[in-house]
This record gives structure tokens, sequence and C-alpha cells, in this order.
């Protein structure tokens, strides 16, 4: 533990209302496949028993109208954040008439891109811009990098907390400015540690064959006979890694988290330049948009990241504009894979880990952050995704070298003190968390990815989350919906659908104008422009 994080454990202990300073708060979003009886990707509209996709504030859809977007309120209780992700899935299990959940990351067995269905909203403007907004993914990235699957885990610290903090840090700035530059402090340090969440909780060591479809250039090994599954021996999470949410194109944004300025600066500057690959995406095809626009961005949120700087915005504002506006509100971590071994993809020890691994990023000093800094904090996140597991693999931190068993455990010692604090402030678990990610640390095999590619040597990727995918079900529909959490859900997506409908009644602009009108918000280098809707 560092000097500044024993000063502030020692100065909160004494507190009166320690317990409310330091209960984090979180959110969860995760998505999963709709999958036929057969694994094959579902063809089936986007169930309307569910709600509208558009509207609904705990179902929606990703980049394909078969991958669903579950999202929990958020709250400072683990067992409620969990209560609720759980009751979603009961209930949209309850709703799927024989299709299934697919549980890993890396996606079912896929056939021609244009199978994979793009997700739909609605007929209104702001639905038409998501859809477009997808096909243009489609055309830059390929549809199948779209199904792959994540969990993000949104993570902030009450109001309470950042005016004990400022006051014990002796700080006299709006409490807003305070809050955005701790928040950047957080991220920094998670970029420095970044490649032990991608160690401890990776979960896509493997892929079916289907998904290399087109690629020579894979790098993957079979791990059978037949091909039907590629892997590499000591991967932790190929999402990650260049199968997954990586983009050549974006290799030349230099975002960086030292001020809010220029992070919000350099994406916008990319939503405005166009990207001479992009322009070669036909306008139209079949009377419907392409893309939003031929830059090297369509928005904000094609810049694939780790992690990002969040703030709520208003419908139709762009994300940039509100952290403009307000800074950031809470921070979005997006490189957890979903563990298939677990029911709904997370649980208990994981969420208390991440709070403890996110409140000590964010209470510690973070020194900004160079180029050649984050060159090695790049190579080292690449070499834990594809080596994770190895026992060679040497880390860079700083001048020095270093195991990664090694740094894992200085980590884990330094964030002991805190666990201890939590356990007595909070509540029990946060330093069994702790000991259960130390076990990992020594034994790669007890890691979500070791654990995987241990089923793997006697079935297939698919086969194998075949299989999960149908005990998971079968668990669900075991046992019978409530009828408050049915009436519940069902009153949601009536009002969800009856807010489309209003959308769609309330459009007074041509398309064509509203499109130009959206993408003119991020023309101004101040963003200090109003919603476009």
């Amino acid at each position: 533990m560092t000097t500044r994080v024993a000063q502030l454990l020692d100065a909160v202990a004494t507190h009166p209302d320690r317990a409310n300073i330091l209960r984090a708060q979180r959110g969860i979003e995760k998505e999963s496949l709709r999958v036929d009886s057969h694994g094959l990707i579902a063809q089936t509209d986007h169930p309307h028993t569910l709600g509208s996709p558009l509207t609904h504030s705990m179902i929606t859809t990703d980049y394909s109208e078969a991958l669903l977007e579950f999202i929990t309120p958020v709250s400072s209780s683990t067992a409620e954040t969990l209560g609720f992700l759980n009751d979603i899935h009961h209930f949209v299990y309850h709703q799927l008439d024989h299709e299934l959940l697919w549980p890993a990351s890396m996606p079912c067995a896929l056939t021609a891109d244009n199978d994979i269905p793009v997700a739909r909203y609605g007929s209104s403007n702001s639905a038409r811009i998501k859809t477009i907004y997808r096909y243009g993914l489609g055309h830059r990235y390929g549809r199948r990098m779209q199904t792959i699957a994540g969990i993000h885990y949104n993570f902030s610290m009450p109001e309470p907390f950042w005016i004990w903090l400022q006051q014990t840090c002796g700080d006299t700035r709006p409490l807003n400015e305070f809050t955005t530059d701790r928040y950047l402090g957080l991220i920094r340090n998670f970029q420095r540690w970044s490649w032990m969440l991608v160690y401890l909780f990776g979960a896509s060591p493997a892929v079916c064959s289907s998904f290399l479809k087109g690629r020579d250039d894979h790098g993957l090994i079979p791990t059978d006979a037949e091909h039907s599954t590629y892997h590499l021996p000591d991967a932790t999470s190929l999402r990650m890694g260049g199968l997954g949410y990586n983009s050549e194109a974006q290799r030349s944004l230099q975002v960086c988290y030292n001020q809010l300025d220029s992070y919000i600066e350099t994406l916008r500057a990319a939503i405005v330049k166009p990207h001479p690959a992009y322009q070669q995406i036909p306008k139209q095809l079949d009377n419907e948009y392409q893309q939003l626009s031929d830059c090297l961005l369509q928005i904000e949120n094609e810049f694939y990241s780790p992690i990002r700087p969040k703030r709520v915005s208003r419908r139709g504002e762009p994300s940039l504009h509100a952290l403009a506006c307000g800074g950031i509100e809470y921070i979005e971590v997006r490189c957890l894979d979903v563990n298939p071994l677990l029911p709904v993809g997370i649980d208990d020890t994981q969420i208390r880990f991440l709070d403890l691994f996110l409140l000590y990023c964010l209470l510690d000093d973070s020194s900004a952050c160079t180029p050649s800094e984050q060159s090695q904090q790049a190579f080292n996140f690449d070499a834990v995704v594809t080596r994770g597991r190895s026992s060679d693999l040497m880390l860079h931190k700083g001048d020095t070298t270093l195991t990664l068993e090694a740094w894992g455990l200085s980590i884990i010692e330094q964030l002991e003190p805190l666990a201890q604090v939590l356990d007595a402030t909070i509540e029990p678990g946060y330093l069994d968390a702790l000991k259960a990610q130390s076990a990992k640390l020594s034994d790669p095999t007890l890691t979500p990815s070791g654990r995987i590619s241990e089923q793997l040597k006697s079935n297939s990727f698919f086969a194998t989350s075949l299989k999960q995918a149908e005990t998971t079900r079968d668990v669900f529909l075991s046992t019978p919906l409530p009828e408050p959490l049915a009436t519940y859900f069902q009153q949601l997506a009536t009002e969800s659908h009856s807010r489309r409908l209003q959308i769609e009644a309330n459009d007074d602009r041509p398309f064509e104008q509203f499109l130009q009108e959206f993408l003119e918000q991020y023309q101004s280098s101040a963003l200090n422009l109003s919603s476009s809707d």
C-alpha cells in the first residue's frame, strides 16, 4: 500500500459516516447472443414480450438483433446488483420459446456474415441512427466481430465520498472538477494494471472455427483433428486481442487521459476526419444508408478501449457533449469477458474484487501518462491476452521486467489493507475475494481461461458452450417465474413500446436533415451545442 492510500485510510477510519463514504456504486451491462436449439445465431426478431430495445431501461440489444444486452440499475449493494441480473435472466428465459442464451463471449457457430442480423429499433429518426451506425460497424470491422459478447462494469463513488476526499486533500476547486480529475487518475492507474483483470477474469482462450472463416492470419492453433476449435495454449481473452474488439484504423488515435479536454478533442477530431478506407463504402444500398459518415469514427462509442469516462446524457445528446458540460460521472470497464462457468457470467467474488481494485486506483496517486508508458501498457496488455498463463511471461514495469505472478502478488499485497477496511465497514467478503485472485496468480489452472482450456481437451468449444447453454436454461426454467417479477417486467415492456410509438409520432424532420444535424453536433471543438433530439 502506498503512503497516499495509507493516509486516506487512516483519515476515513474514524469518520462517523465512513460506511456511506466507502460504499461503491455499480451497474452491470451483460451481453448474450440468442441462439436456436442447434446453437446457430437466432434469426428471429427481438421478442416483443421483452419490450422495445430502443427505450427499455434494462433489456435492449447491442450490435445484432440477436445480441441481447441486460442492464442493471445503479446499486450500492452487491447482492442487489446480482439479484437484478439474475431476475432479468429469469424473465428472459421464460420468453425465449426454445431459444438459448449463448454463455461465452466468443460466439456460436456462424455461417455467412449476412446471416448475422443487424439490430432494428423502429422507424423513428433516432432508431434509424442506431441501425445505420451498426451497418457501418459491419462494413468496417465485419459482422463477426460484432457478435462477441462482454460485460461492461460501471463504477462510481457516492457524493459523500467526494466531499470527504476533497476536504481531506485540501482541494478548493468546484467539486465536479475535482471529481473529474480523480476519475482520470483512476483511469491512468487502471491502464497500468489492466493486464491483471484480463488474466484473472479472461474467459475466451478459444473460438469456434466458423468465427475464423475468411481469415488466414489469425495465428491460432487447432485443438482437435477436426479443426473445429482454435486456441492459443496460454491465452486468457482472445476477445480483447486482434480477433476481438481491436481496430488497426484506430491505432493512429493518440488518446490521452491526462486531461478531459484533450480526450474529448481527440475523439471529436476523429468523428469529423474522413478516413480513406471508409470513403470506399457505398453511401446507400437498397435505399438505406450504410454508415453515419465516412470518418474515422462515426460516433464516440466506436472508439475501442478497455475503459471509458462516462456521464449520463440526454436522449440525442452526444456523450462527449455531456462530458464537456458536466465532467466525468462514472467510469465504464470494458475488458471483462462473460464467464461461461457462471449462470449470469459474473459473481459476487468478482464484483467485490472489481470494486476493491477500482477504489484503490481512485485513491492512489496517479502520475500523468507518457507515450512511452502507454506503449509499455499496450505491450503488457497484449502479452497477457495471448500468453497470460505462460510461466515464462515477463511484463515491463518502468525500467524493469518481472513475472506476472510476482507483479500480481505485489498488487494483491497493496490491496489488502483496503480490503480489510471494506470488510469491517461495508460487508465481509473483500478479503476472501482478494485471496481467490491470489490463488489464481499462483496457479493459472484456476483462472477461467485455464478451466475452460481444460474442458476443451475433451470436447469442442461449440459443443461445450452449447451444453452449458442448455444447462443454464434448464436451471432458470426449473423455477417458476414469480408473479410480481413477471408483472414488473411486463409493465416495463409495455411502457417501452409506448415510448417508442411516442418517439415515432413526434418525429418532425426528414431523416436526411436529422442526420445532418446529428453530425453537426461534433463540428464545434467545444461541443457547446444543444441536443438534436
